[in-house]
């Protein structure tokens, strides 16, 4: 695999790094199964295209891309917690209407970007090709959302959250309000998915309706790779775990994709994704039988 192939891969997976970690919040600390991720990744993609094709600052475009998945997170959040739709099904719902949404802020099916500025082009120097410089942003976007993340788990309100997930009963005894922290929580995990569907957009050269079929999958195959390869109980470890799942996800798609002796083209996608997350889904138990049997042994 070439040097530009290893750093597409690098780039697609930083980028999905921040999904991972919006799908984290949700799944593991809100303990809340969240479907909103595939309607608000391309709904972040479509606010900043269609506000940069317009002619709107780039910063200023994906900044109001991060705000627009807040509101859809909190949206699902408010229907489950005010409204009493269970949590699976109030996500659904929100990503089915973000469908009609998406189409609605982009007035088309997609949004070039080809020959629009983005924040990749204004940051980049003349000495440096932009398929270097875009992982080197994106690393440096991604360790501060991570390290943004721990700060605010580690926080007192932070702290709420992550006990609303594991016990609401016992947060709700303790006097914390449970439903006040499903929906910060909320609006914070799609605002991360958001984010990442606009810088996704500006590295893309658009946004496209379509571009958030899957997401869902891709965050849980990074949590759940991360999870295998860097088990921790600590939030800090396992932050860093989903971020390290999302590059070796994206690794080992370009590597299955660009491995002559497999056979495989750019239309087997779905298929290599879906043996992954078989893999991991199956990797963690097979381990523990291993590890079983050497202890019983021992």
């Amino acid at each position: 695999m070439s040097l530009y192939s290893l750093l597409g891969a690098l780039e697609i997976g930083l980028i999905f790094s921040l999904v991972a970690l919006g799908v984290l919040i949700s799944f593991r600390i809100l303990n809340f199964p969240d479907l909103t991720v595939d309607g608000s990744f391309p709904l972040g993609g479509a606010v900043a295209a269609t506000l940069i094709a317009a002619g709107h600052d780039p910063f200023l475009a994906t900044a109001c891309a991060v705000v627009a998945g807040a509101i859809a997170g909190f949206i699902t959040g408010w229907l489950n917690v005010r409204l009493k739709i269970m949590d699976l099904l109030a996500s659904i719902l929100m990503m089915i209407a973000l469908y009609s949404i998406n189409l609605r802020v982009m007035g088309a099916p997609n949004v070039p970007l080809i020959s629009e500025s983005t924040v990749f082009t204004i940051i980049q120097p003349a000495w440096l090709p932009d398929y270097v410089l875009r992982p080197l942003a994106l690393l440096v976007v991604v360790m501060a959302a991570k390290f943004g993340v721990d700060w605010f788990f580690s926080s007192q309100y932070g702290l709420a959250l992550r006990a609303t997930g594991a016990n609401p009963r016992m947060a709700r005894a303790q006097g914390i309000a449970t439903g006040r922290a499903t929906l910060a929580g909320m609006a914070l995990s799609n605002a991360l998915v958001a984010l990442a569907g606009a810088l996704f957009a500006q590295t893309q050269g658009g946004s496209d309706i379509s571009m958030g079929i899957g997401t869902i999958v891709i965050g849980l195959a990074a949590v759940i790779i991360g999870e295998s390869v860097l088990p921790a109980r600590r939030l800090m470890l396992t932050t860093l775990a989903a971020v390290l799942g999302a590059i070796l996800y994206r690794f080992f798609i370009a590597l299955a994709l660009n491995s002559d002796f497999i056979g495989l083209k750019a239309q087997d996608l779905n298929l290599v994704t879906a043996v992954l997350v078989t893999i991991a889904l199956v990797l963690p138990a097979t381990r523990k039988k291993l590890f079983g049997r050497k202890n019983g042994r021992a």
